[in-house]
């Protein structure tokens, strides 16, 4: 089982940044694949972007490409997703999620969910 907690998210204006985390319990978190999704009310969770458990590997969404970095750190257990140049379309619920030894764009992938944090970007 792993525990995963988000944490940064809040409101910030159109333009401006903002760096969220998420914190997994396992000290095997090394050997997991991480991965951002998104949703807002009414629409299904969308994929953000996603790192191999080394780092090596990185995925993203097309909406996000050159806006948004995702790393790790895994001697902390923790994944970032630093959101630059942030837009009114980037606001939602940001979920990490977890896959041993995987990573990819679709849910189905990811085995365990961080309960999520609001982004809000205003205009």
């Amino acid at each position: 089982q792993v525990q995963l907690v988000e944490s940064g998210g809040g409101l910030v204006q159109a333009g401006g940044s903002l760096r969220l985390a998420c914190e997994a319990s396992r000290p095997t978190f090394s050997s997991y694949g991480m991965g951002w999704f998104r949703q807002v009310p009414g629409k299904e969770r969308e994929f953000v972007a996603a790192i191999s458990s080394s780092g090596g590997g990185i995925l993203y969404s097309d909406s996000v490409q050159g806006r948004f970095t995702i790393s790790r750190d895994n001697a902390k257990n923790t994944v970032y997703l630093q959101m630059n140049s942030v837009k009114v379309d980037d606001t939602a619920v940001y979920y990490c999620a977890a896959a041993r030894s995987a990573y990819s764009t679709r849910k189905s992938t990811y085995a365990y969910w961080g309960q999520g944090t609001q982004v809000t970007v205003s205009s």
